[in-house]
């Protein structure tokens, strides 16, 4: 735990971007100094199977709904900061801190504009090879001689955050659990392999209608069953290791301020990005002093606010790049308990969301590293 009972992120030891790197070193194709604290078997094929918001802590608290999963648990991860999803996926996928691979929030601002990027949706302008530069891990583990495969969505085979965080691997379309789990054992026939899946749908269901709500339980059970599956399916020889990128947090509208509502917090921010439970202030030149002070008097206890400096003094982002920097907001906004901060200008369907996550409490940030 680090300031106001924050999850520091365990970058180099057991995050979900020291994954691939600890795979790596179980194939016996290491791309560089393990992580001190993921050791995995080694094994001649891993699948890498990522359920999008399946946090440690929900899945110790309602383990009875997801008995296969919740009997692999071991001592969890992190997520990156902000502990969301662009964030941790280019984290995965590049075996990169956030302040290296700079996708560092659901949106962030575009150095040089006043423009913001949407991570997930991607601008047309934005070239994610250049906005992410570096060679991915599965890239590089490729080259190391393994055989790498991405099973997603089809409707992902090109997009910007494909492109950005995940380029390297040969991608497969799958739309079902069906296809995933075909296409998995597919790619696993022949060694040294890995195999990365992906599922959104228990993050979705979080989102629109709570962590721990019918809707939501289900949607776990039915995660526990295709893991299960997937597990049966494979060759015994072949390692699966079930991630996630974050958790999730319920966010009554009792706990929201509306900076819409709270027009001081308006006062000297030219742009607001992040998220909900983790905010981007960009601010006009020579307001940061101000800007700080205001959003923690009006925030109080609710969050912890702090400057761009600060946040990367302790550790939130790794090593940040020079051309990353600005991504950055000049002033932080991070949600404590159940908070969230909204626009409902900018961001009106943020509004309309149960579940959310970006910040590091320990319900966002420890996740769950099951090998089977």
């Amino acid at each position: 735990m680090s300031e106001a009972g924050f999850v520091a992120p365990a970058y180099g030891e057991r995050s979900l971007g020291d994954v691939v790197p600890a795979v790596a070193a179980a194939l016996g194709l290491p791309l560089g100094p393990a992580p001190t604290d993921l050791v995995l078997p080694d094994a001649p094929a891993y699948v890498v199977f990522l359920v999008d918001g399946l946090g440690a802590r929900q899945l110790e608290r309602y383990a009875h709904a997801a008995p296969y999963l919740s009997s692999l648990m071991t001592a969890p991860g992190t997520a990156g900061v902000p502990s969301t999803t662009a964030t941790s996926l280019t984290s995965l996928g590049t075996g990169l801190v956030p302040g290296a691979h700079g996708v560092v929030g659901f949106t962030s601002r575009v150095p040089g504009t006043d423009r913001l990027l949407n991570a997930l949706m991607w601008s047309k302008d934005v070239d994610p090879e250049q906005w992410q530069p570096h060679p991915t891990a599965f890239t590089r583990l490729q080259r190391a001689g393994a055989q790498v495969t991405v099973v997603n969505k089809s409707s992902f085979a090109d997009s910007g955050l494909t492109r950005a965080a995940h380029r390297g691997g040969a991608f497969v379309p799958a739309d079902t659990i069906g296809e995933r789990i075909a296409a998995a054992l597919e790619a696993t026939a022949t060694g040294p392999s890995l195999t990365y899946l992906y599922d959104s749908d228990l993050d979705s269901t979080g989102h629109r209608h709570g962590v721990a709500s019918m809707d939501w339980l289900q949607q776990l059970s039915s995660i526990d069953a295709e893991a299960e599956q997937l597990r049966e399916a494979l060759a015994p020889s072949t390692r699966l290791v079930v991630v996630a990128d974050h958790g999730m947090v319920d966010s009554p509208a009792a706990s929201r301020t509306d900076v819409d509502e709270r027009l001081e917090l308006r006062d000297g921010v030219v742009l607001l990005g992040g998220e909900a439970r983790f905010r981007h202030l960009y601010c006009a030149r020579g307001a940061v002093d101000d800007v700080l002070a205001t959003w923690r008097s009006v925030l109080g206890d609710h969050a912890e606010v702090l400057t761009r400096e600060d946040a990367i003094a302790r550790g939130w982002f790794g090593a940040v790049d020079p051309t990353v920097l600005p991504r950055l907001g000049d002033v932080l906004v991070a949600s404590r308990g159940d908070h969230g901060v909204f626009s409902s200008v900018d961001f009106g369907y943020e509004t309309t969301l149960v579940g959310l996550h970006g910040s590091l409490t320990p319900e966002e940030m420890l996740i769950p590293i099951l090998v089977d």
